[in-house]
Parts: structure tokens; sequence; C-alpha cells
């Protein structure tokens, strides 16, 4: 058995595989240290705002809003709106 597994592992097509599956693990390890470090440095930039007097919740909230196509945001910002009227926390 272990000589079927041995045979069969030295076959190019499952080397050219190993060596895909292999390469394809390593760029996703890579992508997820990148994403770690952007995940830090905007820390860091919530963090400068938030020292130079800031509210970093507002900020997250404009970051969200400003990805928004402006038709969503217009009808987010209406439903908020309806909803704090109805609550009577709008006059």
């Amino acid at each position: 058995m272990a000589a079927t597994a041995e045979a069969r592992d030295d076959q190019p097509s499952t080397s050219f595989a190993k060596d895909q599956l292999k390469s394809i693990i390593e760029r996703i390890e890579r992508l997820e240290e990148e994403k770690k470090a952007t995940s830090d440095d905007i820390r860091d930039v919530y963090a400068e705002a938030k020292g130079n007097g800031f509210d970093a919740k507002a900020l997250r909230t404009i970051v969200r809003m400003r990805k928004m196509d402006v038709d969503e945001r217009r009808e987010q910002q209406d439903v908020l709106e309806t909803y704090l009227h109805a609550l009577g926390m709008l006059q």
C-alpha cells in the first residue's frame, strides 16, 4: 500500500497539484498577514483621531456610510428619521 501511495505521489499531475495547493495556501497566509497589518494600521489611525479629540465611533459610521450608494444612504437616513420621529425623538 505504501508503495502505491509513493508511486501516486511521484506522478507529475499529483506533484503539480501539490505544488499548486502549497502555492495557494502560502498566498492566503501572506494575504492574511497583510490584512492583519492593515487592520492594525486602521486601528492606529482611529486611536490617533481619538487622541486629537475626534469621536472614533462617529468616524466609523461616516466611513461605513461613504461606502454606500447615495440612494442607499438616503433611504437608510429616511428610515432612521422616520423611526426617531415615531419615538418622539425628533420634532
